[in-house]
């Protein structure tokens, strides 16, 4: 899929037929006639177009001629077969020469939704270095808005898993450990485009664009930091839990245990006195009681020194 926009007079984003100058060009998912068809139209290097499609390609900067190219992870989130949310994260290319901005992806993104909805302020499709920044900026603001949904959902995990014996949330932790894994390491790629961003003049950048780098830089930082802390607390809390559900299942293991033992003596008495041999009391009008009180007196004195001992 192919869409042109362009800022139009009254600044406001507006969705075209086709490429002019200083138009925004978004490709999503892309066939292999659309890439020629762009690279073709716009002389951009295939490898510009094809490198972000490879959903394992790392975040960089790179500089060819007069075109740039960004390659920067964005999150986004799924659910799996019950409905549990999935994070993970996926290259956009942002591709920068003199006339035109080209993003392109596997799929779509609310990142850019808000781009398209004029929900961003200071946008301008013919600003390209501002474009990039603004993405890289509102990239940076979703992982912030994922990592702490993960920090919501673990604390709701956390509170089932108090009176819990199953693995179903030790399955739910590890699922959100695994996203936090992936956010940390594409956050950590990124850092080093917006440093290099910082450091080398492959972008032109006035004054308002390297203040804008600058709170990309400190958002993705804060970013990083979250992220690692959740790991580290999420890691901690899944072997703490871990040993909780052992410990749960111990505890059950031992009562049932305990109550067997104590309903053992009944049985025992029983089949003493069910069995074909002189036994004593047999002739006593009262055996039946004797019988039962034996059983009674035994299972009592076990439980008593097994509550004692705090068995349970």
């Amino acid at each position: 899929m192919i869409e042109y926009f362009v800022t139009n007079a009254e600044m406001k984003l507006e969705k075209i037929d086709g490429i002019v100058r200083g138009c925004w060009i978004n490709i999503v998912s892309p066939t292999e006639e659309e890439i020629i068809l762009i690279g073709k139209q716009l002389n951009i290097p295939i490898d510009f177009l094809k490198d972000p499609l490879d959903d394992e390609e790392r975040s960089r900067i790179e500089k060819e001629d007069d075109k740039a190219l960004i390659i920067a992870d964005f999150p986004f989130m799924t659910h799996d077969d019950v409905g549990f949310p999935i994070y993970d994260t996926i290259p956009m290319g942002m591709i920068i020469t003199n006339d035109h901005f080209i993003t392109i992806s596997l799929r779509e993104t609310p990142i850019l939704d808000d781009f398209k909805n004029n929900r961003i302020r200071g946008f301008y499709t013919n600003k390209k270095t501002r474009f990039a920044l603004q993405i890289l900026f509102s990239i940076s603001s979703y992982y912030l808005k994922y990592l702490k949904q993960i920090n919501k959902k673990t604390n709701e995990i956390e509170r089932e898993l108090h009176q819990s014996m199953k693995n179903k949330e030790l399955y739910s932790f590890l699922a959100l450990e695994k996203s936090l894994v992936y956010f940390t390491t594409s956050l950590k790629s990124n850092k080093v485009v917006l440093d290099k961003m910082l450091r080398l003049n492959h972008l032109k950048m006035y004054e308002e664009d390297k203040d804008l780098l600058d709170d990309v830089i400190i958002e993705n930082t804060q970013a990083i930091e979250m992220a690692d802390t959740y790991s580290s607390i999420l890691s901690g809390m899944m072997d703490a839990f871990a040993s909780v559900i052992s410990n749960n299942l111990n505890i059950v293991m031992k009562f049932l245990t305990s109550i067997t033992l104590i309903l053992s003596f009944p049985t025992m008495v029983a089949s003493i006195y069910g069995m074909n041999i002189d036994l004593p009391f047999q002739n006593s009008p009262y055996a039946f009681f004797i019988t039962m009180g034996m059983a009674v007196f035994l299972s009592s004195l076990t439980t008593v020194i097994f509550w004692k001992k705090k068995f349970f």
